[in-house]
Order: C-alpha cells, then sequence, then structure tokens
C-alpha cells in the first residue's frame, strides 16, 4: 500500500514522502495514529497544499529568528560578578545569568537555547551561541565585568 507520511517516521521517512508499506502496518498503525493518509490522487494533491502552506509558516519563523539573532548580535550584554585574584570569578557565570540579563535587555530567550559549553569562571569578553531555530543560531557577546569595576565607573 502506498501511503504519504504527515510527519516523519523513524526509519521510514520524512514528511511529506511517498512510501510503500505492508497493508496491515499502515492499517494498523499509521492511519490510526494519523502518520499518514493513502496515497490516492486527491491526497496527493490535497497534500501538496498542506505542504506549501506548511513551508511559507515554517519560512516565516525563519525569518522572524534570523531578524531575532541580528538583534541578540548587536546587543552585547554584560554581567556583573564577584571576582578575586587573577580575574577569577567566586562561583560562576552560567546560562541562567545570561538569561536573566537577556531579559533585562528585552529578550525573552529561554535558558535551555543558551549554549554554553562549560560555565564561565573568568572575567572577560566570552562569545556564546544562543539557538533560536534549528537553521539560525545567534552569537551573543558577553562581558563578564568585576563589581568592583562597575561600581568606581
Amino acid at each position: 500500500m502506498k501511503v504519504i507520511l504527515r510527519e516523519d517516521v523513524e526509519a521510514l521517512g520524512n514528511m511529506g514522502d511517498i512510501v510503500t508499506v505492508k497493508n496491515g502496518y499502515a492499517r494498523n498503525y499509521l492511519l490510526p495514529r494519523k502518520l499518514a493518509v493513502e496515497a490516492n490522487p486527491r491526497n496527493v494533491k490535497e497534500f501538496e497544499h498542506y505542504r506549501r502552506t506548511i513551508q511559507e509558516r515554517a519560512n516565516k519563523v525563519k525569518n522572524a529568528a534570523q531578524a531575532l539573532a541580528d538583534r541578540i548580535a548587536s546587543n552585547p550584554i554584560e554581567i556583573r560578578a564577584r571576582a578575586g585574584e587573577e580575574e577569577k570569578l567566586f562561583g560562576s557565570v552560567t546560562n541562567i545569568d545570561i538569561e536573566k540579563a537577556l531579559k533585562e535587555s528585552g529578550f525573552e530567550i529561554e535558558r535551555r537555547r543558551i549554549v554554553l559549553d562549560e560555565p564561565i569562571k573568568r572575567l572577560g569578553e566570552y562569545t556564546v551561541k544562543v539557538r533560536l531555530h534549528p537553521e539560525v543560531t545567534a552569537d551573543l557577546t558577553v562581558k563578564v565585568i568585576s563589581e568592583e569595576a562597575a561600581q568606581a565607573d
């Protein structure tokens, strides 16, 4: 039986693929779970329209994410932290701290989207990746300064 996949199915195919499967697999698994529809001429034509609308929506989301990435990249953030000798921090700067600093700057970014390989433990300027979309990543500049230096300014 030929079916059109409505969603990605592991080990079978991606959304929109027309695949041949056994009748029982289609009838008992794919069709009841609405993972696929039968590939008749009417459904093929209907699915092409559905795929175009989904693609347009996905492009809008991607463009919005790209615009946000450009705004994030052009606005560096500053985090004040207590530091000791040799510019070592007492504690560390994590993605939670970066999320708070972004929120103060007007950006609502979830902390899981902020990619830190390891917490920041020294003063200085760092580039942090922010995953906004599967295809869009922003480079955020984070300046970690000591509280003492910030109070002197």
